[in-house]
């Protein structure tokens, strides 16, 4: 927000009429004082408009981002490219301001954008149907795994450590007061430890959750997967990187129950982290149980072609004893910006993406092959991100590249400290040859 329209004696209202004499007293009710940020910005204590948004512009002129750096960061956030035209449309005023869709006469817009939307995903991942979107691909597998527990009614869940850790951590929140027991399935050299999936699956296991690729970027034996858990009637879900779709077979194809991911990648800001979109499909028979909103293609009185929210009612989230999931609303401008981005590129531009991310990690993978003082963690199959194995602890490597104004990747210390010399490194269509060569000569001066 540009302009606060609040003046001294609002000011003062406010604070009378919430009980306290000033604001930085409202700040200590709720945060601890010893937590605050006491340090000073640079601010004076005051000034025109005109100074003060020449200091904040200095100010925000020292974060370093991916357009003044070259970025090879990933872990579930991407820097692929957003074509122009999406901020061009999302900007306009009748989807940025958007009214809910719960009112369809008034929201004709709103609901058609978002039945395009399920189309699209329906149709990247071969599944039948999807909801309207998600906070996140994190909330997405939590409420996957919601569902699948519904459907099944049985006592467990099994979960392949080589999910994202921070997705894991969700879906241990949302299920932990559900009665439900997870349990992780170890990894084998860089993908999901079948033999000992074959040991933990039985009768009573709910569903198994897979990333592919996964956090280790490494491609899993999908085929094989599916094999073992349906073989005892549990689910497969799969969470996936919409982008590899390009080239690599989508869940349909190898028979995935449920399917969810993280659509920042098609065409949205990484931001500081957020906000992001999580997708979610499945097969046609479990639309019953499907969590968030669905949008409905019907006719009027008159014949005319219409959109409608279909199957749930918003009761179903509001009430308890009624609702498949609490979620009731979706990220409705992030799934627009998606949508958008899927439509400019198509089938053949979202398959160009993916090749040229292959091919462009690739490259670098083979280059740091030949360094030394650094090596690929894995030689299995992957799509464009993988792990790399430093003699220095990945965190001085990451510090040294930056003053060079490169993001040389995300240490594994983030996710696990005992993984202090381990680095996922990210290569997106966006890089060229000579970033990839600049990372490597860098990179050889500093190991």
């Amino acid at each position: 927000m540009h302009y606060l329209p609040l003046t001294p004696r609002d000011e003062s209202t406010i604070l009378k009429r919430l009980g306290v004499g000033s604001f930085e007293e409202l700040l200590n009710q709720i945060i601890p004082p010893e937590i605050q940020y006491k340090e000073k910005i640079g601010l004076p204590e005051q000034g025109s408009e005109i100074e003060l948004r020449r200091i904040l512009h200095n100010l925000a002129g020292q974060n370093l981002n991916t357009d003044s750096c070259i970025s090879f960061l990933g872990a579930g956030v991407y820097d692929h490219y957003i074509p122009a035209v999406i901020d061009q449309i999302i900007l306009r005023s009748e989807y940025y301001t958007a009214y809910t869709p719960y009112q369809a006469e008034v929201s004709q817009g709103t609901l058609q954008t978002i039945f395009e939307y399920q189309t699209a995903i329906c149709e990247l991942t071969k599944m039948e149907i999807s909801n309207a979107s998600m906070y996140d691909a994190g909330s997405a597998l939590a409420e996957a795994c919601h569902m699948a527990h519904n459907i099944k009614r049985r006592k467990k869940v099994l979960l392949s450590t080589l999910i994202h850790p921070w997705y894991q951590q969700i879906v241990r929140t949302y299920l932990k007061e559900y009665g439900v027991e997870i349990v992780v399935c170890p990894a084998d050299n860089g993908i999901t430890d079948l033999n000992f999936l074959n040991k933990l699956i039985n009768d009573d296991v709910d569903c198994v959750c897979i990333q592919h690729p996964n956090f280790y970027g490494n491609l899993e034996p999908v085929d094989e997967l599916e094999k073992i858990v349906h073989r005892t009637g549990a689910l497969l879900i799969s969470a996936v990187d919409p982008v590899s779709l390009g080239i690599i077979a989508p869940p349909g194809e190898y028979n995935a129950d449920i399917v969810v991911g993280e659509g920042q990648g098609m065409g949205i800001a990484q931001g500081f982290g957020g906000p992001l979109l999580g997708f979610f499909a499945s097969k046609k028979e479990f639309i019953r149980h499907l969590p968030g909103r669905i949008v409905g293609e019907t006719v009027d009185v008159e014949g005319k072609r219409g959109f409608v929210l279909t199957l749930q009612t918003r009761e179903q989230h509001i009430r308890r004893e009624k609702a498949v999931s609490n979620i009731c609303t979706n990220e409705a401008l992030c799934a627009l910006s998606s949508l958008i981005y899927l439509c400019t590129l198509g089938k053949q531009g979202i398959s160009d993406v993916a090749r040229q991310s292959l091919a462009k990690s690739h490259y670098l993978y083979n280059r740091i092959k030949e360094l030394k003082g650094i090596k690929p963690a894995y030689s299995r199959e992957f799509f464009k991100e993988f792990v790399v194995e430093t003699e220095k602890p990945a965190d001085e490597l990451v510090r040294a590249l930056i003053d060079k104004k490169i993001f040389a990747g995300v240490p594994l210390t983030r996710f696990d400290q005992s993984k202090k010399n381990y680095m996922l490194i990210a290569v997106t269509e966006k890089r060229t040859k000579e970033e990839l060569d600049r990372y490597i000569e860098v990179l050889s001066q500093i190991i």
